[in-house]
């Protein structure tokens, strides 16, 4: 009885420190796609010297779509089947 209820709660913290992890770095990852994908918009000295082109219209895409899953996963938290 008291082993199953230590890994209930085990679980529980491990499910919750791994959801908040997701959450973290879907954010990050969602707002560069975000940033990659409107890097022309800005006026800063690295679209100077490194001009935007297809290749961060593509990377930002793909940071925008590992961003959402990462939350998708963090929401679900189906960690442990």
């Amino acid at each position: 009885m008291m082993f199953e209820e230590y890994e209930n709660k085990k679980r529980k913290q491990i499910s919750f420190m791994k959801s908040l992890l997701d959450y973290g770095m879907g954010l990050i990852l969602f707002f560069a796609g975000l940033f990659f994908l409107f890097r022309n918009r800005f006026a800063l000295s690295l679209n100077e010297r490194f001009p935007p082109n297809d290749i961060d219209t593509i990377f930002g895409v793909i940071c925008l779509i590992y961003g959402s899953w990462r939350i998708y996963r963090g929401y679900k938290k189906n960690y442990f089947r």
